[in-house]
């Protein structure tokens, strides 16, 4: 067995009828890491969380999770929770309520349960029926009740839906958390920017197959020109500084950046010579005040990637 593994999966294949969901999957995740799971819509994603929470059995192939050999059968090790496609709750009831029934089913006491309240920041509201509550409202008693189990392993399908900023940060704080203490979580995300602050690490699918896995800097280092925004003390002078910076490109003005920021410019580039431009223009005494890219990184990788596998794929086909 792999001690230090929370997650083993080796050729694993799964399809519905004709489609395949899967198409001999590798995977690894650490024991205390938080690793997102991304890719279109499609591409897999909710059909391998299932099979993490033994929701679905596995066609072929080898799947260990937390130490234990998943055979052909449904069900799990205790210390695996979470949701997918939303939780799955009792409108009629209260937050507490719905806690406590959880708890009674899995025959636990429900001391946890305002504890786990707690930890997502619903306490105040732990007494409304959840008939009224909001989409990220409902994700968070979700993730409440996964919290219950005191789980090893979490699997959670797009936790930061609906939340607000507030919210997100909470449930930010609560995986970090968790993952220091050893837990590790396995997320799906639309949003690169939670990947970006929460993951170490990604898995990114397209048509069933796994295009990329590793440490997320490597996915973002993957992406070579990109369009930056520029804005400084000295738009004028900036703008020539540029156009005389090396294996740089001041691109055509954007009108819709434009009538937002008149001082914005925008630039293509790889670091290096970014690098070189922020150089050129401290020595030509203008300030820098933004330059940030137009797309993330890691955005600009995802794109590329799924691009490039969705190409292959036709090709496959021809």
């Amino acid at each position: 067995m792999h001690e230090t593994l929370a997650v083993r999966a080796r050729g694993v294949s799964k399809s519905f009828g004709e489609v395949v969901a899967l198409d001999g999957v590798d995977l690894d995740i650490a024991q205390g890491q938080v690793h997102g799971l991304v890719g279109p819509n499609g591409a897999g994603k909710t059909t391998l969380l299932g099979l993490l929470l033994g929701l679905a059995q596995a066609d072929g192939g080898d799947l260990e999770v937390l130490g234990s050999p998943v055979r052909r059968k449904l069900g799990l090790p205790d210390g695996v929770a979470g949701f997918v496609d939303g939780p799955g709750l009792y409108p009629s009831l209260t937050a507490r309520q719905n806690l406590a029934a959880l708890a009674r089913l899995r025959g636990d006491g429900s001391d946890g349960v305002g504890d786990a309240l707690e930890q997502v920041g619903l306490t105040d509201v732990a007494d409304d029926r959840i008939r009224g509550f909001s989409l990220g409202m409902r994700q968070r008693l979700g993730l409440a009740a996964a919290l219950l189990t005191r789980p090893r392993l979490l699997v959670l399908d797009e936790p930061a839906n609906g939340l607000d900023p507030a919210g997100t940060r909470h449930v930010h704080r609560v995986l970090t958390r968790l993952a220091a203490h050893g837990t590790s979580v396995v997320l799906s995300s639309h949003r690169m920017d939670h990947l970006a602050a929460l993951c170490s690490e990604v898995t990114l699918l397209a048509t069933g197959r796994v295009v990329f896995s590793g440490p997320i800097s490597m996915l973002a280092a993957g992406s070579d020109e990109l369009d930056y925004r520029l804005r400084t003390s000295d738009p004028a002078a900036a703008r020539r500084v540029a156009a005389e910076t090396p294996e740089l490109r001041v691109l055509p003005d954007d009108d819709l950046l434009q009538r937002h920021d008149a001082e914005a410019l925008l630039v293509r580039a790889a670091v290096p010579a970014l690098d070189d431009l922020v150089a050129r223009l401290v020595g030509a005494g203008v300030g820098v005040r933004e330059l940030a890219p137009v797309v993330a990184p890691l955005e600009a990788a995802f794109l590329a990637l799924t691009a490039a596998a969705n190409v292959s794929s036709e090709d496959e086909n021809l």
